[in-house]
């Protein structure tokens, strides 16, 4: 009888989660702009206990920056953060996949195959954030094969702190596609059992990734200033 709150709740929560993200991503919260409990409290009709846990969590994956007694705001990307972010990533995937070369098994193989093989369908059908999961799925595949734990938690952390530069990589045109070509390059290195080659080829994936983001950012910088430009001139 007492487990029935406590999934509703979860259900809740994850809803609240998946709006603001999206509204995020699309471009509907904008950096800097609040984001309002009141609000959300009256749209999913609950208190703002939930909302609140659901504010901690998107903060720590980046989305989100919770001001003391002025609530949460959407968090600014910048450059440096895109940078800092997928230098780190291609140090520690790179290690882990030189490492799991050596290591992955026929099973391995074919399981990262078929992840693949779902990839490219989902990339198709543009459905971006069950490709985000299943992206996920292929990484943390490789990165269990090289049996480190201190190496899978350290990146597991990074991951979750960074979903949101992600998932906007992976949300530019063409970005899913490019993805599902990486992976087959990456998974002959591991076939080949060629340690290099999967270090190379896994840091040179997130070394784009990141490029591509800095680059649409640096875009939509440009639209937010002739945007602001436009509206001097109209309001002069």
């Amino acid at each position: 009888m007492k487990k029935k709150p406590i999934e509703r709740h979860q259900t809740l929560r994850e809803k609240i989660l998946e709006t603001i993200r999206e509204a995020i991503l699309r471009g509907t919260l904008k950096p800097g702009e609040k984001v309002a409990e009141p609000e959300l409290a009256e749209r999913f009709g609950i208190s703002r206990t939930p909302i609140r846990e659901a504010f901690r969590q998107l903060e720590s994956e980046g989305y989100l920056t919770v001001v003391p007694r002025k609530g949460a705001v959407v968090a600014s990307l910048s450059e440096r953060d895109v940078e800092e972010f997928y230098a780190i990533k291609s140090i520690l995937e790179g290690y882990a996949a030189r490492i799991a070369a050596t290591r992955m098994t026929e099973k391995d193989l074919e399981r990262l195959e078929a992840i693949n093989v779902r990839l490219e369908k989902l990339a198709d059908e543009g459905d971006v954030k069950t490709f985000f999961r299943v992206h996920n799925e292929f990484h943390e595949l490789f990165i269990k094969a090289s049996d480190n734990e201190k190496l899978l938690e350290l990146i597991s952390q990074l991951m979750m702190k960074f979903n949101r530069l992600r998932m906007a990589s992976l949300s530019l045109p063409g970005r899913m596609e490019i993805s599902v070509q990486e992976h087959r390059k990456i998974i002959e290195a591991f076939r080949k059992h060629d340690g290099d080659m999967a270090d190379k080829l896994v840091s040179k994936t997130a070394a784009y990734g990141g490029q591509v983001l800095i680059q649409s950012l640096a875009q939509e910088q440009g639209r937010r200033v002739e945007n602001s430009i436009l509206n001097r001139v109209v309001d002069v």
